[in-house]
């Protein structure tokens, strides 16, 4: 299935939840927020977050500056 992360396409095996994307991509457990199809998904519901084909997936990293 494909899916779209931060404005790239990406090709995802059918069942493929937001955990297993995450950890993909190697993104730290901490510092990020995530929204899939627009909505804020917590932290603790990335692993039963499961992501449906054609879903848009937005992960915001905090930094800090000024």
């Amino acid at each position: 299935m494909m899916v779209v992360v931060n404005g790239e396409h990406r090709q995802l095996p059918e069942g493929a939840t937001l955990a297993g994307l995450l950890e993909e991509m190697d993104v730290p457990p901490s510092g990020v927020a995530v929204a899939v199809d627009g909505a804020v998904a917590t932290r603790a519901s990335w692993a039963a977050t499961t992501l449906a084909d054609g879903a848009t997936v937005e992960v915001l990293t905090a930094v800090q500056g000024g």
